[in-house]
């Protein structure tokens, strides 16, 4: 056996300095490997800034190990040699360092999984992959939850994470008396909703390198790099989640499910990206906002609803995927087959909701959870969107998107293509729920109030032509019992009228012309 130091190699979204593949090493006998590949840039044609996002905070990261004493062998994407491949740049600094094993934290995504178990064969030295500890439940304890269940529910699951950090609770009660405030957490935008900045970071030089790189590398991505401002440090994580604590947390319950035409984060912490790839700790975050509760500072309302984000939500859907991967990349129940439209990537739609959304995706690689779901997951659903399209779009262009995230909310919360094995009813709704969640109805081009025909808000034909033509698959769910009557009650010529509008608008869609996600 080689007397040589242990390998760690640490991904793009293992950030964290408390990681468990380095949680027992000691820089005397350790290199950490750092790697830019790229097919990691190229399995979907990512968004701009989330490329630099995730290089620019590898890089800093990197810098953070070596002052601490770390060797860090660090492959830029540039670098001379660089094979473009995660197995092969293993391979080589195998070759380098000789070595006396591998150390890794299992990675968060199937396809990452997949490479990393063929690497036992070979790697040609010792393996140890270990659990990924910066999640509130392991995946074994996930697993025993969901055996033997019907349904899978995220709110029973929640509860569990509850219990088990003690977050929100007065002993074995939830404070406060209930467990969810979500009915209290749904009100739409007025007078007084009027959302403070959220903290912009200047690119500092390591950045701006990155930055450079990207525009010369990636110049047919989608997205743009002139407003990036993303924390790629831990202590910039800290302070843009210290900011949204101080203000924005109050009104975040209030307006949490609100959209507002040009306001892109309305009061939302926008910390899921540096979450995501490691920059700050989620139960942290979760016991930061509880005190702002409990001493007064914000309502119970807001902080509940964030920390059901975070331990609840966030917790069970990476449960999900594992669960059910990699059946879920396939899954189309309700046999969606149109391609995507154009207007996703260019945002040119008279659709006002829809432009906005594209735009600011495009802009920042954010949009928030209800613009995600109830605009374009939704108007996905109603159009009968290929989940496969979808799925590939939203993991492109969004900085917080990892496929363990991203599928079960694509494929399970907004499609229904897993027949409901997430979600209890289809997040289907026509023009009226975007009209009373959002200010965009007032200047589109579209009448929200007009049913069918001309000028008709395209949501609400959509909404009872997709019910209409999955009434076979759909027609027992109970929570649709009451559309389905209603829709029943029609007449046949209304219910003509509905289909042929759908229809009409349907006709228009252009598919997009080029491989915007896919070379």
């Amino acid at each position: 056996m080689s007397n040589g130091p242990v390998l760690v190699p640490v991904l793009g979204d293992q950030l964290s300095h408390g990681l468990s593949s380095l949680a027992d090493r000691t820089p005397e006998d350790t290199v950490v490997l750092m790697m830019e590949v790229w097919d990691e840039t190229q399995y979907v044609r990512h968004h701009k800034a989330k490329i630099a996002l995730i290089f620019s905070a590898m890089r800093h990261f990197a810098r953070e190990l070596r002052d601490t004493g770390f060797t860090v062998d660090y492959v830029k994407l540039d670098d001379p040699g660089n094979t473009g491949s995660f197995t092969a740049e293993v391979q080589r600094a195998i070759r380098r360092h000789a070595p006396r094993g591998v150390q890794i934290t299992e990675p968060g995504e199937w396809r990452v999984r997949e490479m990393i178990t063929a690497w036992r064969d070979t790697l040609g030295v010792r393996l140890r992959v270990l659990p990924d500890t910066r999640f509130v439940c392991p995946l074994p304890d996930f697993f025993q939850w969901a055996a033997g269940r019907k349904q899978w529910r995220m709110e029973y699951f929640y509860r569990e994470m509850r219990r088990k950090t003690g977050l929100l609770m007065d002993g074995d009660k939830p404070a406060g008396g209930k467990w969810n405030f979500d009915a209290e957490n749904r009100g739409g935008p007025d007078a007084e909703c009027r959302p403070p900045a959220v903290s912009h970071f200047a690119p500092d030089a390591i950045t701006q390198e990155v930055i450079a790189l990207v525009e010369a590398r990636f110049a047919g991505h989608f997205g743009s790099l002139d407003h990036f401002a993303w924390p790629v440090t831990a202590a910039q994580a800290a302070h843009a989640f210290d900011r949204f604590l101080k203000t924005r947390l109050p009104l975040f319950g209030r307006y949490q499910d609100a959209m507002m035409a040009g306001t892109d984060t309305m009061y939302h912490a926008v910390i899921s990206p540096a979450l995501n790839i490691g920059l700050i700790d989620p139960v942290e975050m979760c016991r930061r906002a509880e005190t702002e509760w409990r001493e007064g500072r914000a309502p119970i309302e807001a902080v509940e609803g964030f920390i059901r984000q975070v331990i609840g939500w966030r917790e069970y859907v990476r449960g999900i995927y594992w669960l059910t991967m990699p059946d879920l990349s396939k899954a189309n129940q309700l046999g969606a087959t149109r391609p995507l439209p154009e207007f996703w990537w260019t945002g040119e739609t008279d659709m006002a909701c829809v432009a906005d959304c594209v735009r600011a995706t495009h802009k920042n690689a954010y949009a928030h959870h209800i613009q995600r779901l109830m605009v374009m997951g939704n108007f996905a659903l109603l159009a009968g969107l290929s989940p496969q399209d979808v799925a590939d779009w939203f993991l492109v262009v969004y900085a917080d998107a990892f496929e363990w995230v991203e599928l079960p909310n694509v494929a399970g919360m907004a499609l229904f293509a897993d027949g409901g094995k997430l979600a209890s009813k289809p997040y289907a709704a026509s023009g009226a729920y975007i009209d009373r969640m959002s200010n965009y109805c007032g200047d589109c081009r579209y009448d929200v109030k007009r049913k069918v025909g001309e000028g008709a808000c395209p949501f609400n034909a959509l909404y009872w032509d997709f019910l209409a033509r999955n009434e076979e698959r759909l027609a027992g769910n109970p929570r649709l019992a009451n559309p389905y009557a209603t829709w029943r009650r029609m007449s046949a010529d209304k219910q003509a009228e509905y289909r042929d509008s759908a229809a009409a608008f349907l006709e228009t869609l252009e598919p997009a012309k080029k491989g915007w996600a896919r070379a």
